[in-house]
């Protein structure tokens, strides 16, 4: 979580915008035109909110998927154990599973941070684009309009997801070519068959992309992003504090508060309170039960 973090501060960063709006302020020749700060307010606008949808999406996602990856393994070892009727023959099995299959499949929860987050951010970007188009900088927005300009932002994102191509920021598309990225970056040689057993890998991963685009892991996807957004603005309406007027404050006053909402959500597991909430939900929880459950025997 913590690269995770970092990457999209990387590239969602606003603080050279903030500069330029501060130094722009001079009476010398940095002063900026009235387009020039307009502009420098509409982009701050649009990466402010770009930072922390991705983060409420990130974060989430990868929090399901993780436990998607868990529990397929935990089946296939099931399976495994089950078939076994030699006691030798069965421990060889399981430790080359074990070796081979376990702990590479595991290492793909890495690859939204390492490959998958430019093209995420990218199309978040889009999409936050289309939403606050019409959404002007001076006009006052109360928390709830906040809450739901992202999650407008999140089904946009969504939208623009053709074929739930969504899944290629989580999952490595191809098995031969993610094994041969990881051939590069442990011993710098492309071959990857000095770090994984790809047909394992292969079969893992189609496994996981079934489950993605399933129905069912959609439904409790979108029930997580909600409660953590739910969640996010009730932080949010802390830090504004009681003052706020029912009418709500001007959009221009509560976007670096929307930009640092993102830290929250990008906390190490063990103190993110968001992903503990996602954790507990019954529904995510059932979800789970039935995935171990009812996942088809492999041949």
């Amino acid at each position: 979580m913590h690269y995770l973090r970092s990457r999209i501060i990387e590239e969602l960063d606003i603080s050279h915008l903030t500069e330029r709006l501060l130094q722009g302020k001079g009476g010398d020749s940095a002063a900026l035109t009235p387009k020039e700060k307009l502009d420098t307010w509409e982009r701050i606008k649009i990466l402010s909110f770009t930072r922390t949808v991705s983060s409420l999406w990130a974060m989430t996602l990868l929090s399901l998927y993780v436990r998607v990856q868990v529990t397929i393994l935990g089946r296939h070892l099931y399976l495994d154990f089950a078939r076994g009727t030699d006691g030798a023959q069965l421990q060889a099995e399981s430790d080359t599973f074990s070796r081979n299959g376990h702990k590479d499949f595991l290492a793909t929860a890495d690859y939204l941070a390492t490959y998958g987050i430019t093209a995420l951010i990218m199309q978040m970007q889009h999409a936050a684009t289309e939403i606050l188009k019409e959404k002007q900088l001076k006009d006052p927005m109360t928390m709830d309009q906040v809450l739901q300009t992202m999650l407008e932002i999140s089904d946009q994102f969504m939208s623009l997801c053709d074929d739930n191509s969504w899944i290629n920021y989580l999952v490595p598309e191809n098995a031969n070519r993610y094994a041969q990225l990881m051939a590069v970056a442990s011993s710098g040689f492309d071959d990857s068959s000095l770090v994984m057993d790809v047909r394992k890998l292969d079969q893992l991963m189609t496994e996981t992309r079934i489950v993605l685009a399933s129905d069912d892991f959609r439904n409790i996807m979108h029930m997580s992003l909600r409660k953590v957004a739910d969640l996010v603005i009730e932080d949010l309406g802390t830090q504004v504090g009681a003052t706020i007027p029912p009418s709500g404050l001007p959009l221009a006053k509560l976007l670096a508060r929307v930009a640092q909402l993102s830290s929250a959500l990008l906390e190490e597991p063990s103190k993110n309170k968001h992903i503990q909430t996602i954790r507990s939900m019954p529904e995510v929880d059932l979800f789970y039960t039935f995935l171990y459950a009812n996942m088809p025997p492999q041949t």
